[in-house]
């Protein structure tokens, strides 16, 4: 039905960017909220971004001031710009979207490894 197809991550040293990328594809409707979460070994799945119908954004502390979410709605599209990566940074990232009904659905999620 609904299949979220991500991109971008990578390898990368401290102190640099990456952009991931994930496009939404399927039967798309109602499109409430965009977000992204991380996990990192034996930690729980943390949220890092979401962008809400009209553009509204929230980061966490951990986050603020080095990643921006964006969207583009012609493509279903949701990125996730980091900037000053960290080594703490490194986890596997996942894209998600929720929909009417609260219906929520999951990328494949993407390796970030921040290293020297």
């Amino acid at each position: 039905q609904v299949q979220l197809v991500e991109s971008g991550g990578g390898l990368v040293q401290p102190g640099g960017s990456l952009r991931l990328s994930c496009a939404a594809s399927g039967r798309i409707f109602s499109l409430k909220t965009m977000a992204w979460y991380r996990q990192a070994p034996e930690k729980q799945r943390e949220l890092v971004a979401t962008i809400a119908s009209g553009g509204d954004t929230n980061y966490p502390d951990s986050v603020k001031g080095r990643f921006t979410i964006s969207r583009d709605s012609a493509k279903n599209t949701v990125y996730l710009h980091m900037n000053s990566l960290k080594p703490e940074d490194t986890a596997i990232y996942y894209c998600n979207i929720k929909m009417a009904f609260n219906q929520l659905y999951w990328g494949q999620g993407t390796q970030v490894t921040v290293a020297s």
